[in-house]
């Protein structure tokens, strides 16, 4: 929102929210009935086309949407080092409404303007007139409107909306109030009106100078260098012709300069040109990738996380997890095409970056989702995959890499013991997270509270967290008497008096991983807390309970970059499993936890709290 928001701010279907798109659902269904039941010479090709052309604009925009974040994630030529955080994807995340106001125009002007019916596919002489009518008036026009979109009253009111991001992404390029909008498509549509009522007009060149505006904005607003310097030496006059992303930030850094659009010409005849673009254009173009000092490794859970992921879709990456997100079924075929390509080729990539007081983060994601490690014929793939992000972590002096997997849970490789044995000479540090995630879990049980029930499949977590309960004197009970052998074997005789088991009479603090059915969880009595220490949570059946979050902890404000969620975690909330890593790092432990290993849980849990992280729930007396 603009500092002292204008005339025009909302879009005028805000109040819709996500029915937004039934405004222009009328227009969509006209076209496609027309077109599906007039004969072949009364169809107009032209109208069908629109609504295909707006999906494709919207693809495109997501293409680059999810490039550049992986770009900026590795650090490849990126330009400028501030974080983007959750204001910013909010204020972002309608970056279609300009798609559904295009359209919109489109549609009328196609229905009432006649030389707009029925257009070829080509025409040379329009082509020529679209390209000489943007490199002249639209350019010009455009130079000077921007310049009084910088006057203090008009900047206020509208242009400041636009300037609040100063780490730029692709799409932060059309994120301005509905009246600035109105003022742009009618500079962009001189080129078009123009061709059409000259009769010179054709669907390439509409189409072609849409996505050539398109192209160039998002181009321009990433925030890494990618244009070669080449080209300017081949062709010198080109740096008047052509903006680069370097050239555009700073604009959004410095404000009072470079305020061409896609043409530095203007800004090099008034003399605003920045003098720094230039050398900010080749410090850009040499940068390498950053070395991170830790990496969170992590894996797909289900075949629509990919649209979760901050590559995929910005604003579900900024929320938690949910499954309702009903309108992803529509996604159908890419989630399926995305699949094939997941298990047939496949390999480990950056997900995103974040800075820790001085640590560098990176997160890596293995292409596999949560049922492959429960396949037998894919552990040896899998396993595979992990085993190369570990030696190129050790290869590019990585100090920690935390295995945010399914290795307790499905047994997978021992939990990293594997990859010890293989290569007992790593120097990247190998963690596993499991004495955290049972801290978070003994201090997210009430105070006072002397019996709990554990329930969900067996784990070295699960293993920890009975053994530190029952030597702290608070019984256990197991519903089934394998998982009792199992943990009366694991705890000794000792702590093993503390275990109990029972079907009736069940405390009111449940610890629950994987494996608890609906079943179990309807014989907990009214008021039961369900405390998970699996990384997936159980699924909430009961509305008379309660359910905490899986082992996590709110991060510091120090924590940088944090502009999505952690799986169905709340926002700035990290895993355990997670937070590990970066405190093993700060600690400088320079030690391995996985296999058997533990670390005493009070020490991991000090030294979270000294590095700034805080529990979600404070316990409280029972």
């Amino acid at each position: 929102m603009a500092s002292k928001p204008g005339i025009l701010t909302e879009w005028p279907w805000t109040f819709l929210g996500n029915f937004k798109y039934l405004v222009i659902a009328p227009w969509v269904i006209h076209s496609t009935y027309s077109y599906m039941v007039k004969d072949k010479n009364e169809r107009d090709l032209t109208q069908f086309i629109i609504f295909p052309f707006l999906i494709s604009r919207m693809i495109h925009n997501q293409v680059w949407i999810s490039f550049s974040r992986y770009r900026t994630a590795k650090g490849a030529n990126r330009i400028v080092d501030k974080n983007i955080e959750f204001d910013q994807v909010d204020r972002e995340r309608n970056w279609d409404d300009q798609i559904i106001f295009n359209g919109i125009l489109f549609y009328v002007g196609q229905m009432y303007i006649k030389e707009a019916h029925n257009l070829p596919w080509w025409r040379t002489m329009g082509v020529v007139w679209t390209i000489l009518l943007h490199a002249g008036p639209v350019e010009y026009l455009y130079y000077w409107l921007h310049r009084a979109l910088h006057h203090h009253y008009l900047y206020s009111r509208y242009h400041s909306h636009h300037h609040s991001s100063i780490v730029t992404e692709p799409i932060t390029s059309v994120i301005h109030p509905f009246g600035e909008h109105i003022a742009y498509f009618v500079l962009f549509a001189i080129p078009l009106l123009t061709t059409l009522y000259s009769g010179t007009a054709s669907m390439i060149s509409f189409a072609g100078y849409i996505t050539y505006v398109d192209f160039m904005n998002n181009m321009g607003h990433c925030n890494f260098e990618h244009i070669p310097n080449r080209l300017f030496s081949l062709f010198p006059p080109l740096k008047y012709l052509m903006y680069t992303p370097s050239y555009h930030s700073l604009h959004h850094t410095q404000f009072r300069t470079n305020y061409s659009l896609f043409m530095p010409f203007y800004d090099y005849v008034y003399g605003t040109m920045d003098k720094s673009s230039d050398t900010l254009y080749k410090r850009s173009l040499v940068r390498d990738e950053d070395s991170p000092d830790a990496v969170h490794l992590t894996h797909l859970t289900t075949p629509e996380s990919i649209y979760h992921l901050r590559l995929g879709f910005a604003h579900l990456a900024s929320e938690p997890h949910k499954s309702s997100n009903g309108y992803l079924w529509l996604m159908w075929p890419i989630t399926l095409w995305s699949m094939m390509v997941t298990w047939i080729y496949g390999c480990t990539f950056i997900v995103e970056r974040n800075i820790f007081k001085n640590l560098k983060l990176q997160t890596w994601a293995v292409p596999k989702y949560s049922v492959q490690y429960y396949m037998e014929w894919q552990r040896e793939s899998i396993n595979g995959m992990i085993e190369e992000a570990i030696l190129e972590a050790d290869e590019k002096g990585i100090k920690v890499l935390s295995l945010g997997l399914l290795n307790q849970e499905a047994g997978l490789n021992r939990n990293g013991d594997l990859f010890l044995k293989r290569h007992p000479n790593l120097k990247v540090k190998l963690v596993d997270g499991s004495s955290l995630a049972v801290a978070i879990v003994v201090n997210s049980i009430p105070k006072g509270t002397n019996r709990v029930a554990i329930r969900g499949n067996l784990s070295k977590v699960a293993y920890s967290i009975a053994l530190a309960l029952c030597r702290g004197g608070i019984e256990v009970f197991t519903l089934h008497e394998n998982e009792y052998k199992k943990l009366k074997a694991n705890l000794g005789s000792e702590a093993g008096n503390n275990l109990i088991l029972s079907k009736h009479n069940l405390p009111k603090t449940w610890l629950v991983g994987d494996g608890l059915s609906e079943n179990e969880q309807m014989k907990a009595s009214k008021g039961t807390i369900f405390i998970p220490y699996s990384q997936f949570p159980p699924k909430k059946i009961r509305k008379d309970c309660s359910y905490n979050n899986t082992p996590a902890m709110l991060v510091p404000k120090h924590l940088e970059n944090v502009d999505s969620c952690e799986n169905w975690l709340p926002r700035r909330v990290m895993s355990a499993w997670r937070i590990a890593g970066i405190v093993h790092a700060m600690e400088g432990w320079g030690v391995h936890e996985c296999g058997d290993m533990m670390f005493d849980i009070e020490k991991i849990w000090q030294a979270c709290l000294e590095q700034g992280f805080r529990p979600l729930t404070e316990s409280k007396t029972n």
